[in-house]
């Protein structure tokens, strides 16, 4: 699942965690919290490569250990989101994340939880405005349309709707051969 910042996305994994779904921590909030906490620059107001890199590690671990689930793992970002993020912040894309978007696959459908102004805010870690997270959606698409995946966009809806919509995305792509 990709999207903006402040879209909805980890609610709604939450949700689906509590159906009974596998589920990957977003890398993001992570990463700024451990940050913060050991007085680290990896972060996005600080040294956005080094916090990409970060991103991208984590990424690579979380695509490592959902190998372990028999069902379907819904991940909170990926690795394509990585690269979305570095051209969102016109720095280069080291040609590593490139190979990793190609060898580290999610399912060929990505959810995408567009930009929805209603639901955004700012937090102490959530620092961007409404332009930047709105920005940072369509760099998301971009990035994985771009590795050659679908994006299926997910309702403005309540939470409750997104997670009956997720689940029988799912659902309909586990019964096809």
């Amino acid at each position: 699942m990709t999207g903006g910042p402040g879209s909805g996305k980890s609610t709604l994994i939450a949700a689906l965690a509590q159906t009974g779904l596998a589920t990957m921590p977003e890398a993001g909030r992570a990463i700024i919290r451990d940050q913060q906490a050991i007085g680290g620059t990896a972060l996005p107001w600080a040294d956005r490569a080094a916090f990409a890199e970060r991103m991208l590690g984590w990424e690579l671990r979380s695509h490592a250990e959902a190998q372990a689930h028999a069902g379907p793992v819904v991940f909170d970002r990926g690795v394509p989101d990585v690269i979305g993020y570095l051209t969102l912040c016109g720095l280069p894309v080291p040609p590593h994340m490139h190979r990793a978007a190609a060898l580290y696959r999610y399912n060929p459908t990505i959810f995408l939880a567009p930009f929805w102004p209603e639901i955004y805010a700012a937090d102490t870690e959530r620092r961007q405005s409404t332009a930047e997270a709105e920005a940072t959606a369509a760099a998301m698409v971009t990035a994985y349309e771009t590795a050659g995946y679908h994006i299926l966009p997910l309702p403005l809806a309540p939470v409750a709707d997104r997670v009956t919509f997720v689940r029988g995305e799912i659902d309909r792509a586990l019964a096809q051969p």
